[in-house]
């Protein structure tokens, strides 16, 4: 003991020695056995290592070769004691399994970066881009209604996506769990089409049993049910504001629906066949509407007129989507010298709707049973562009949010992804579905896609 140090110091000093000691002790170890590693020799524990003599003792002895096994046995000082059998054929078989697992995954990732590096802007594009885009395979595949999906629509606000099928029935679905919650039943034909307002409070649906009905989301009870048109009712949408409806139908018109009272408060009459689909401008001025005339159809809300006709399909339309504004920059710089420098006749046309727009997006996008899509100017009417590729109708469009991307289903039974910078189609997911996809809708809040088929399910593709 020092002199003037009190007894606990120095047991403390004497602890804090002995601690330094073992730790330089298994520090010295590990350097060891880092040094042996660094030069290829292998450094076993000491039950490894007799695991490992055994093992092979055990080889050696069951396969009869006997002069190997009496020397082993005697420079390893080892007996075989029969325990051990068939450990080093199953080590061997491992290790190639895990080989073999390693090369495949070395090959998927070889795969992708090839992928990520062929896509528009190779590894110069932008993360949230990467993530943005639908993924096969597919997320959840959600099976329940017995005829075909009719459309799909998420909700405002929740995980939670509606379906609309032939057999008479709205089912609703959590997309994030892939699990189904309830049925909604009331009509009494096959329902054609959803919508659901913007405080996601009030869905509504529409029917070949002519009817038009309004639930309420909170306690899925039909509320009202309106009627007035005289066949079919093909499409319904709500207005921006949730004060009004709209709905299209194969007798050829439109309504305008209050929602309050359940009364048709405006009919736009002038497509000469069946109006398969009507949607509205995101900013409430205007409509857009596709029939079995050939034609799409441009309307001021407010005065129930047609300010324009537009004609560049050979077929049916199928599906109408008004373009976000994030559209504009990217299609104006694509086309420079198209857009905007003409008219196909319709000399009203630019004023009013260069009026109606405002600052919202000014293209349109619609798709056929003639297998394009088209892209038009809604300032002069013009077709900027035709995008080809799909090999049977194209059933439904949607714009991607980033403005860069159109996705697009058809009864070829496939998934497109439409570069608009590029005018091109950058990938193709065929076989989405086994059968004809039917509609589409992208979930910007929680980006994936949902899609639905005459295959009667509904899938649920995650963007990432």
């Amino acid at each position: 003991q020092a002199e003037g140090c009190s007894p606990w110091c120095c047991e403390v000093v004497s602890y804090a020695c002995l601690v330094f000691f073992l730790l330089f002790s298994l520090t010295r170890r590990e350097w060891d056995r880092a040094r042996y590693r660094r030069r290829g020799v292998m450094v076993l524990t000491n039950k490894q290592r007799e695991e490992l003599h055994k093992a092979i003792l055990e080889y050696l002895k069951v396969n009869n070769f006997t002069r190997a096994l009496e020397g082993f046995k005697l420079d390893a000082k080892i007996e075989y004691d029969g325990q051990n059998t068939g450990m080093l054929e199953k080590k061997w078989t491992s290790v190639l399994r895990l080989q073999r697992k390693i090369m495949d995954l070395e090959q998927k990732v070889e795969q992708m970066t090839e992928e990520l590096n062929a896509g528009p802007g190779g590894r110069r594009k932008e993360a949230k881009d990467r993530e943005m885009l639908p993924r096969p395979p597919s997320k959840f595949t959600l099976t329940g209604h017995r005829a075909p999906i009719t459309s799909v629509r998420f909700h405002p606000i929740f995980n939670v996506v509606v379906t609309s099928s032939e057999d008479a029935t709205i089912k609703v679905w959590d997309f994030e769990a892939g699990e189904f919650e309830r049925t909604l039943k009331g009509h009494t034909n096959a329902v054609q089409d959803v919508s659901f307002d913007h405080t996601g409070k009030l869905l509504a649906s529409c029917s070949a049993d002519l009817s038009i009905k309004l639930w309420d989301f909170e306690t899925y009870e039909c509320t009202k049910t309106l009627f007035g048109h005289e066949h079919n009712v093909s499409a319904v949408t709500f207005m921006p504001s949730g004060d009004h409806l709209v709905s299209a139908s194969r007798d050829k018109t439109i309504k305008m629906w209050e929602v309050s009272t359940g009364f048709c408060v405006k009919t736009l009459a002038g497509h000469d066949e069946w109006v398969r689909v009507v949607v509205v401008h995101p900013n409430g001025t205007m409509l857009a509407s596709g029939s079995n005339d050939q034609t799409v159809k441009i309307w001021n809300i407010q005065t129930a007129q047609c300010v324009a006709t537009l004609r560049g399909h050979s077929h049916v339309i199928e599906c109408v989507a008004f373009c976000p504004a994030a559209v504009n920059p990217i299609m104006e710089e694509a086309f420079k010298g198209v857009i905007g420098g003409g008219s196909d006749g319709n000399s009203t046309l630019s004023g009013v709707v260069k009026r109606d727009l405002g600052a919202g997006g000014r293209y349109l996008v619609t798709g056929a049973r003639d297998k394009t899509i088209l892209i038009w100017d809604l300032t002069t009417g013009q077709c900027v562009t035709t995008l080809v590729g799909h090999d049977n109708w194209v059933r439904g469009v949607v714009c991607h949010s980033s403005g860069k991307y159109l996705i697009s289903c058809s009864d070829d039974k496939s998934l497109r992804i439409w570069d608009l910078k590029n005018n091109r189609c950058m990938k193709t997911y065929e076989d989405a579905h086994p059968h004809f996809v039917t509609s589409i809708e992208f979930n910007e809040r929680n980006p994936c896609v949902a899609t639905g088929g005459v295959d009667q399910t509904l899938k649920i593709w995650e963007c990432r």
